[in-house]
């Protein structure tokens, strides 16, 4: 018989700031694993997906936000379209850097990326950044 677990004030609170800046509701993820699966960046996450949405569901914050997942994600859509409970797993995603980057707008520093480097990189690539990294 499995145990019921009773999520505290403060993650519930967690929860339904992702459920409210995402617009999904969290719970009809089932954890089949089709975001992760499908996802291109996979391989560069140190978190699959999946488990970051299973860490919000349990209210688990400091898993979720300290995971480097958000940030790779290219926000292709793939998980979005993948996924048979038609979660928008790509929105989540966005809300993590939202709350995280309303706490810490400076995440990415531009200044900070060496000049040889800026000049090489592709402009989609600081356009992305900068659509990610800014509130």
């Amino acid at each position: 018989m499995s145990e019921v677990v009773e999520i505290g004030k403060e993650e519930r609170e967690f929860i339904e700031e992702i459920e409210k800046v995402s617009g999904v509701n969290i719970y009809s993820c089932y954890q089949c694993g089709k975001c992760s699966a499908g996802c291109p960046f996979s391989f560069k996450m140190d978190k699959t997906v999946n488990q970051i949405i299973h860490y919000i569901q349990l209210g688990l914050k400091d898993k979720a936000m300290n995971a480097n997942t958000m940030w790779v994600c290219a926000s292709c859509l793939t998980c979005s379209v993948r996924c048979p409970r038609d979660v928008d797993v790509a929105a989540i995603m966005e809300a993590l850097r939202e709350i995280t980057l309303r706490k810490n707008p400076e995440k990415v520093r531009i200044s900070e990326i060496p000049k040889d480097v800026r000049e090489k990189m592709p402009n989609i690539a600081l356009v992305g950044n900068f659509r990610k990294t800014t509130g």
